[in-house]
């Protein structure tokens, strides 16, 4: 099993340039990866192997705009898995053969997370820890085997602290203690999170072992519990000689929280300062319902946010920025009732709109790189 062979046809991506903005006359013709790494930035995109694969627009915008791509969904245990021991890849490898084709790099998410489970997978994981660790470790086994030739990068542990008190997404999210109430929490405990990273670098000394969160961002008091639990969290780790290379920070950003520089400088040096790598991994903006009218405006208050957010974890030693898409069409934002906003106006929260025009959010990330 492997990704070898697992090609896209007819793809249909256009040069460079060509169907997006740039066409018109709204920006250079380099895209932001190419702005990110002249500045030794890798700046990059989640992407969906279906429209890769089906929307030329699409394809190229994102073989234009980003230097690393992400699967959205290929990578996720329902996609890998989907029956117990029965590995498809098929769609993995249409973004792998899109990111070869294209010369862009690929990174893997997620290997342990409490969505995207099959349907088989929770009722396994309640037989016991024995059940459970088995099924994790020949998942692991069989993916990163699969997937060493074309990903060194994975989000080996997904979502795993709680949302403090007082949090927005306190009622969503059980608990026990800082740590997410999950089938994988139940069945093996905390250890969990230390077995997920053994085992992945057991099965590739060389990968990059990530654990990614949200919410460490803003401030006010629940992101700063959240940030020092994760930093509890990695200190424990990294004393238990737990194999750990990065942190990713989701970025899932909302206008209306309050943000200053120095509690996320703070925080992205601190793990720095443990050797470990930072990596701003799912960016977008949420905007508020009390944002003024007029396109203008609003794009200028998501730019503006991202600005700041963007800038200081680049300051402070991030060198990696993924948003999670790029057009305001594809967006999570505008199809995820829970995040949808609700006075039918439809979130304007990341790089390109819905025709895939380069907005001012993505003159504001141009301009956190170039300073950078």
């Amino acid at each position: 099993m492997g990704l070898a062979g697992l090609g896209l046809a007819g793809c249909g991506v256009r040069a460079r340039g060509q169907a997006l903005g740039v066409a018109r006359g709204d920006g250079p013709a380099d895209g932001l990866g190419e702005v990110a790494r002249a500045r030794g930035i890798t700046f990059g995109t989640a992407v969906q192997g279906e429209l890769l694969g089906q929307d030329p627009l699409y394809a190229a915008a994102v073989a234009t705009e980003a230097q690393l791509l992400v699967p959205e969904w290929e990578a996720k245990w329902d996609a890998l898995q989907p029956r117990e021991g029965e590995f498809d890849l098929g769609p993995l490898g249409v973004v792998a053969e899109f990111a070869r084709a294209q010369r862009k790099q690929l990174r893997g998410h997620a290997l342990v997370w409490h969505q995207a489970m099959p349907d088989w997978l929770a009722p396994a994981l309640a037989e016991g820890a024995t059940r459970a660790r088995g099924v994790l470790a020949a998942h692991i086994q069989a993916v990163l085997g699969a997937t060493q030739p074309v990903i060194r990068d994975w989000d080996v542990v997904n979502e795993v602290l709680a949302n403090p008190p007082g949090s927005r997404f306190t009622a969503q999210t059980p608990a026990r203690g800082v740590f997410r109430d999950t089938p994988w929490l139940r069945a093996l405990g905390p250890d969990y999170i230390d077995l997920a990273l053994r085992l992945a670098r057991e099965r590739d000394p060389t990968l990059r072992l990530t654990i990614n969160d949200y919410g460490l961002e803003g401030d006010t008091p629940w992101a700063e519990q959240k940030r020092q639990a994760m930093l509890a969290l990695v200190r424990a780790l990294l004393q238990a000689r737990c194999p750990l290379d990065a942190v990713g920070l989701q970025a899932h950003l909302q206008v209306d929280e309050p943000f200053r520089p120095e509690p996320l400088a703070g925080f992205i040096q601190g793990l720095r300062g443990m050797g470990l790598a930072v990596l701003i991994t799912e960016l977008d903006c949420r905007e508020s319902a009390n944002l003024p009218p007029g396109l203008e405006a609003r794009d200028a208050a998501v730019a503006a946010y991202v600005q700041q957010v963007v800038g200081t974890a680049l300051a402070a030693g991030c060198r990696t920025v993924l948003t999670w898409g790029l057009s305001d069409r594809d967006s999570w934002l505008i199809r995820d009732p829970d995040v949808s906003r609700r006075d039918g106006q439809q979130h304007r929260g990341h790089p390109l709109d819905a025709a895939f025009r380069r907005k001012a959010m993505w003159q504001a990330l141009a301009r956190s790189f170039a300073g950078g």
